[in-house]
């Protein structure tokens, strides 16, 4: 052991070793060697050989290369599963993806007004399009959703009552729990009804204390199924309205279309809530809509000056690739081409011959250990919960490697391939791949899967 042990060379030594045009920082060349070199002593007491110092130099060479890549990286999603909250939710049209890079590489009129010569407002660009594709008087864009909710219940309902349904005071992900937003932000939660049943009476008993808002949470993030029922946003309107209170309705998704010409279950829309008389409606922007990470909050202009008065306006305001990326994606809305300039429209416009002969050209890669079968693509990422449309999976099964270490092996691809794993096999819904990742697919299959089983 110890003659195997003093077999191990220097930290200089195999600094040496070391290509003379590997040109990296000394320190994490060394911080590397350093790491190979305790590894291998590890090794060495399990009774391992020690390996030449080509070999050791090549490991470091290599650990070094791998701290130098970015963590976040492009992935493949072949899940099944369209809005992937994992992995990033809803990919970005290409005319958003110009768009960032247009306003990103250089400068911008981002809060400057090129007519007046002075200075403008960078909630100006995405607000005229708020209000073209929701019909609301205007709109500000924040961070997120969840900021959207929390920044309206902040400038509006501090120190007040806010009514809400048990059945809506849920939690919807990540931790993030209606009650404890209403809690910080400075609100008076009032629940009212029962977890399945609410009617419009029990907010208007409810309303003649010190109400601010009556807040709707839509349950695109959510299921309650059965015995149910709550009323017309409408109703809601006229309650909240009757006792000079707001109506915020939290849609969540955020969808400016119908859904059912896809095969969906109908999905409110935007437009829909302000024509019932909400006076703030929150969605999100990478959701439904199919644009980058925000939070929209459109409705009343009065109250919309207000929320870009107020100093959270500044803690949660988007940057602005963002600002670029959601006014191009509001825009293929306004023009009517979002079901073939928006990638998540464009994946359930998808026909099922299309995707079966797509399956099918993996499978063939994939060899016998590789069938195609019909499947199920899902919405996801809080979207229509349950909801999904048919559609055709190459699925790998063998015989000499479980589901786990198949789908294992597709990640560590060089581009990762995420597949949907099941009991005895491993899913890949070409619905949710690029056509143009196609060739990948196929090659990583050709790879990763045994010929025979």
């Amino acid at each position: 052991m110890n003659d195997e042990l003093r077999q191990i060379p220097s930290v200089d030594k195999l600094l040496s070793a070391l290509p003379t045009g590997f040109a990296v920082p000394h320190a994490l060349k060394l911080a590397a060697a350093r790491k190979v070199l305790e590894d291998l002593r590890l090794t060495v007491r399990a009774g391992e050989a020690v390996p030449n110092l080509k070999t050791l130099a090549q490991l470091t060479k290599a650990s070094v290369e791998s701290q130098l890549q970015p963590s976040l990286r492009r992935v493949i999603n072949a899940s099944g599963v369209i809005l992937q909250t994992n992995l990033g939710r809803a990919p970005l049209s290409e005319a958003a993806l110009n768009a960032m890079r247009a306003v990103g590489s250089g400068y911008s009129n981002l809060e400057f007004d090129l007519e007046a010569g002075e200075r403008g407002g960078r909630h100006d660009h995405a607000g005229r399009l708020i209000r073209e594709t929701t019909g609301a008087e205007d709109g500000i864009v924040v961070n997120n959703n969840a900021a959207a909710l929390f920044f309206v219940l902040s400038a509006f309902t501090a120190g007040r009552d806010v009514i809400v349904s048990r059945g809506q005071a849920v939690e919807i992900g990540g931790g993030f729990r209606i009650p404890d937003v209403l809690r910080q932000s400075g609100a008076r939660l009032v629940e009212v009804g029962t977890t399945n049943r609410t009617y419009a009476r029990d907010y208007a008993e409810a309303a003649t204390g010190d109400c601010a808002a009556i807040l709707r949470v839509h349950t695109s993030n959510f299921q309650v199924v059965g015995f149910t029922a709550e009323p017309a946003l409408s109703e809601l309107a006229d309650v909240a309205h009757r006792h000079e209170a707001l109506l915020i309705d939290d849609l969540g998704s955020g969808c400016l279309i119908d859904t059912a010409t896809y095969g969906l279950r109908r999905e409110p829309t935007v437009r829909e809530s302000i024509e019932a008389g909400a006076d703030l409606v929150l969605f999100s922007g990478d959701k439904l809509l199919g644009g980058p990470q925000c939070g929209i909050i459109a409705g009343r202009k009065d109250l919309v000056a207000t929320l870009k008065r107020h100093p959270l306006a500044r803690a949660l305001r988007v940057d602005k690739t963002t600002v670029a990326a959601l006014e191009a994606t509001l825009l293929a809305y306004f023009k009517g081409t979002e079901r073939t300039d928006i990638p998540i429209w464009r994946m359930l416009a998808q026909d099922l011959p299309t995707l079966r002969r797509r399956a099918t050209r993996w499978q063939k890669a994939a060899g016998s250990g590789a069938t195609v079968v019909v499947s199920r693509t899902m919405v996801g990422g809080g979207s229509l919960p349950g909801d999904g449309v048919p559609t055709w999976c190459t699925a790998l099964q063998s015989s000499d490697r479980n589901e786990a270490a198949l789908a294992n092996s597709l990640r560590l691809h060089e581009t990762p391939i995420v597949a949907r794993v099941e009991v005895g096999r491993v899913l890949l819904d070409p619905r949710t791949v690029d056509p143009g990742d196609d060739r990948l697919v196929a090659a990583a299959l050709a790879g990763y899967v045994p010929h025979g089983g």
